[in-house]
């Protein structure tokens, strides 16, 4: 594909990303996934079709600002938690995707500009060992889209990122997809009775990750 051609692609793709928000807004979407207990009502009554509108406004809200946590305490709120949990592990990772894709090849410059100076100090990590990084990174900060940003914009590659991030995804939309209901209510805010189980995950989680980095730490080559 020549120059030309990418750019006129690229501008293709812009176009298509702002139809689809504005369509969104236009149509109310951003209205109907305020919070749970809305998004969980509005798809109740799309029956069927709820599955398929929970994948495509996860994917196409999340990478733009609508936090992900919406879908995935609503998901348990409406079906078992298995289906919950594939759904809100296929929606999560569409989203990904697409904030990844975004940052990588349509708005670089303007991505760059909005990536916290907190993200970045993990370049080296990244090129050190990708995998392991993104593993970790999902696992603790979850799915917010600068992150999704980062990663578009560094040097690891889709494939990586894309394990990476099915691996640290799973833990903590499998505790909420299983324990929904006693972990948030219906506004989507923590119950007294969930703290206990987010804390266990949280420290899980910081767990591994001090692990790792500790190993890290032995195996590096010492510098010169």
């Amino acid at each position: 594909m020549t120059a030309t051609a990418r750019r006129w692609a690229k501008l293709g793709l812009l176009l298509v990303v702002g139809v689809t928000l504005a369509a969104a807004w236009r149509l109310g979407a951003f209205e109907q996934v305020a919070e749970p207990k809305t998004l969980a009502r509005a798809l109740v009554e799309l029956g069927v079709w709820g599955y398929l509108a929970f994948i495509v406004a996860y994917a196409v809200l999340q990478p733009f600002g609508v936090p992900g946590t919406i879908f995935i305490v609503a998901a348990p709120l409406i079906w078992p938690w298995p289906i919950a949990f594939g759904l809100s592990m296929t929606g999560t990772m569409a989203a990904s995707v697409i904030g990844f894709s975004f940052a990588r090849f349509l708005a670089r410059d303007w991505v760059s500009a909005r990536i916290p100076a907190r993200l970045r100090r993990y370049d080296e990590a990244l090129e050190r060992d990708a995998f392991t990084t993104v593993v970790l990174l999902r696992l603790v900060l979850w799915m917010p889209q600068v992150l999704h940003w980062f990663f578009g914009l560094s040097k690891v590659r889709f494939w990586t990122h894309f394990w990476g991030s099915v691996l640290g995804y799973v833990p903590p939309l499998l505790l909420v997809s299983y324990l929904g209901g006693e972990l948030f209510d219906a506004s989507g805010r923590v119950q007294t009775t969930g703290w206990p189980a987010l804390a266990g995950l949280a420290a899980v989680s910081l767990a591994i990750a001090a692990l790792t980095w500790w190993r890290r730490r032995r195996t590096a080559p010492p510098k010169a």
